[in-house]
């Protein structure tokens, strides 16, 4: 039975479905149905995590080990942090292992204990096998980037429970995935704090729904003017105020694109009009994200700033246990609200633009925002140049192709889903990865152009 199938109709199948957000419109049409029965009372489940050596990665491993009798892992998958994938390895010995490229897969196996021998997998094609592998009933989906895209398609289409932290690949194929999820079974978890809290908040209801409101730190720079940004460097743009999260993420965070992504998320994830996703600036990071009703009341979701918690849900889903998380302290600090400002951070209408105008924009605007952030890593750009950079990017997609024809079919709420084959789904899954990479190689080549012609402020 598929991970996500509505059947049997018993009575933990129905408690299951009580607790997911609304399906069906008209005010959210979630992604996915729940997991079924099957799944729930499965245990230890079996997980495979992919992007495990990384800060999402290593979360989990920590919420696994608050609970070892609950998890079975069956594969962990980095990309070059072979050291750190040993290390992981050699304590959970799980039997599949996936890196980037053979020279990773030839260095990791000199790492492994002697007497432990798994099978490694390698490339795109290795991240996409462990993602479908029989053996594991969940996939935690954390690579970073639209690198995480394949494992996701391929644990959508094998039907797993997928826990979702690579909002990459809602970005990029939204649509693909809500219709891979309906002809599965699929299951979708999201593990982002802003949409892990929109999916409690929306648990048993979502009919009524009148916004969505995504809360965002601010990043380190809340409240300066561009003036004060010009001279940023790199180092002063990863000292996240609240929140401990990889380069690229952290990056996202001080330029409201993470933000933005998270929009454009959330559009796909719960079916929302994007006039009703709003987004506020809360520096204080305690309320993740709320939930406006029609009646005009908020339901909010508040938390120590810390990702287990996340995950936490969603492995572990629809239980609520421990995972060594100290509780939010309320009376530490004032909880403040203000519009983000769009002018000195401008990634973020630029996001909402491009969810508007659809056809490869989004594409673009991930492939361009993913090379801007590498360049100003490197020191060769400005922090005001990566929305430069990803302007001019979208700019020139705009010009080549007037129109903007959809990347793949548009989402329709409520209309039945064309497919009734799963050749059919994969087909299609590999042709939008085919023009996907082809679409992507183009904005980052367009866009390390820009940088070097010396066309931004560079």
């Amino acid at each position: 039975m598929a991970a996500g199938s509505h059947h049997g109709g018993n009575r933990q199948d129905a408690d299951m479905a009580q607790l997911w957000p609304g399906q069906g419109g008209p005010s959210i049409d979630y992604i996915s149905g729940p997991p079924d029965a099957a799944w729930n009372g499965a245990w230890p489940r079996s997980l495979c995590i992919l992007g495990s050596t990384g800060s999402i990665g290593r979360s989990t491993l920590a919420v696994v080990a608050s609970h070892p009798q609950a998890f079975r892992i069956v594969g962990l998958a980095c990309a070059r942090q072979i050291e750190r994938l040993a290390e992981q390895a050699a304590r959970w010995r799980p039997p599949y292992l996936a890196v980037l490229d053979e020279a990773a897969a030839t260095g990791l196996k000199k790492l492994l204990p002697q007497g432990y021998a798994p099978t490694i997998l390698v490339g795109r094609e290795g991240y996409a096998h462990m993602a479908a592998l029989s053996e594991a009933s969940t996939v935690l989906s954390a690579q970073v980037g639209a690198a995480g895209l394949d494992g996701t398609l391929a644990a959508a289409l094998a039907g797993k429970v997928i826990c979702l932290a690579n909002k990459e690949s809602l970005v990029l194929a939204g649509d693909l995935v809500r219709r891979i999820c309906a002809c599965t079974g699929a299951v979708i978890l999201p593990v982002d704090s802003e949409h892990n809290a929109i999916f409690q908040c929306l648990a048993g209801r979502g009919q009524e729904v009148k916004r969505l409101i995504l809360t965002a730190s601010g990043g380190p720079f809340r409240g300066r003017s561009r003036e004060e940004l010009r001279d940023i460097t790199p180092a002063q743009a990863l000292k996240h105020p609240n929140w401990s999260m990889g380069a690229k993420i952290s990056i996202d965070s001080a330029t409201l694109m993470n933000k933005g992504l998270e929009v454009i998320e959330a559009y796909h994830l719960y079916g929302t009009p994007a006039q009703r996703i709003k987004v506020l600036v809360h520096p204080q990071s305690a309320i993740h994200s709320l939930v406006e009703f029609e009646d005009g009341t908020q339901l909010a979701q508040l938390g120590t700033a810390d990702m287990r918690l996340a995950i936490a849900n969603c492995l572990l889903w629809p239980r609520c246990l421990p995972v060594d998380v100290p509780p939010l302290d309320l009376t530490a600090t004032a909880l403040t609200f203000h519009e983000p400002d769009t002018e000195v951070f401008s990634c973020l209408d630029l996001a909402r633009q491009s969810l508007a105008l659809r056809g490869g924009r989004c594409v673009v605007l991930n492939a361009a925002n993913e090379a801007a952030v590498e360049l100003f890593l490197e020191g060769r750009c400005a922090f005001l140049d990566i929305p430069r950079l990803i302007g001019a990017a979208l700019k020139a997609h705009d010009a080549s192709e007037p129109g903007h024809q959809p990347f793949c079919a548009p989402l329709e709420q409520g209309a039945a889903m064309p497919f009734d084959r799963m050749a059919a789904l994969k087909s299609e899954a590999h042709t939008l990865a085919e023009r996907l990479t082809r679409l992507d190689r183009q904005s980052r080549e367009l866009v390390r152009t820009l940088a070097r012609d010396g066309e931004s402020a560079c």
